[in-house]
Order: C-alpha cells, then structure tokens, then sequence
C-alpha cells in the first residue's frame, strides 16, 4: 500500500464516521448546542468538509466543490461564501443551520470523492513539495494531508460524542 491508498482509506473513515453522527437527526439535533454555546454536530461536520474542501482544493489546484457543485447555494448560509469555520463567533456557529443532514451528507461525499481522485494522482515523490512557506519548517503536501485528516478525525468525534449526549437527553 502506497501513500495515497494509506490517505484514501483514512479518508475513508471520516466519510463513514460523517454519515453515522448525522443519520437520522432531524434539524433541531444538529443545532442543539448542548450548553448552549458548544459547536453543534451541524456545524461540526459543516466546519470538518469545509476544511477538507479548502485544504485539498489548494494543494490540487482546484475549484472547491463548495462553490463548483453549488453548496454554498444549497446550504444558503448567512455567511461569507469563502467562510470554513476557523474563529467562529458563536452567531456564526448558529448560522450554520441544516434542516436535512442529507445536505451535510452530500456535501461531504462530493468533497470525498474529489479528495480521493485527487490521491489518485500522486506518487510519492509529490508528499514532499512545499505547499505552505508561511510555516517553519514549511508544510510539504503530506503534512498537510495529515492534519486535515487530524483535524476531520477529531472533529467528526466531537460531533459522534454531542450525539450521544443528545440522545441520552432525549430518552
């Protein structure tokens, strides 16, 4: 197994982990901010894809499937368009409103699928360009896909532990 299978599978599991904290929530349970200022699981697996769409869309070269398969309109967020999440106020956090986490759902295997097709274009002398000199030492490409997975993985735990909590208050 090579570089990009071992970041494809990785990728993988975030997109199965997405579709099991989301299943089955109604609109108000992917809101719910359990102590009232938390992030909520919408708004988590919202911040997760956005990140995951920006990060790879850069490194590729791409257009983010945010705004090149119509999300951002779909989602019609009270929010910039180019907004991924980073130093939320908590009015923004409860701008990310989704009636149907099969919006959320979509969203992130659309931004699944251009990761992996991505992946599937790398050797693995690519892991180590530089993408990012703003860092020191700078971010090759492997770093980056790494933290993304770190950042997706954490995440998407997050949003799996709030739904436990919000199904354990609601029985």
């Amino acid at each position: 197994m090579n570089g990009s299978d071992l970041l494809a599978d990785a990728f993988g599991r975030i997109q199965d982990e997405v579709r099991d904290a989301v299943a089955g929530l109604d609109a108000h349970q992917l809101a719910d901010r359990v102590d009232g200022t938390s992030n909520s699981i919408g708004w988590l697996v919202w911040h997760l894809t956005r990140v995951q769409d920006d990060h790879v869309a850069d490194v590729a070269g791409l257009e983010q499937v945010w705004t090149a398969g119509g999300f951002a309109d779909r989602f019609a967020l009270a929010l910039p368009v180019a907004s991924i999440g980073y130093g939320h106020t908590t009015e923004e956090v409860d701008a990310v409103r989704v009636a149907d986490p099969a919006l959320l759902v979509g969203y992130h295997q659309a931004v699944h699928d251009q990761t992996v097709r991505y992946l599937a274009t790398l050797t693995g002398g690519d892991f180590d360009r530089v993408v990012d000199e703003r860092w020191e030492p700078p971010v090759t490409l492997g770093v980056r896909l790494i933290s993304v997975v770190s950042d997706d993985l954490q995440h998407v735990g997050q949003a799996a532990f709030l739904r436990g909590i919000i199904e354990r208050r609601q029985s």
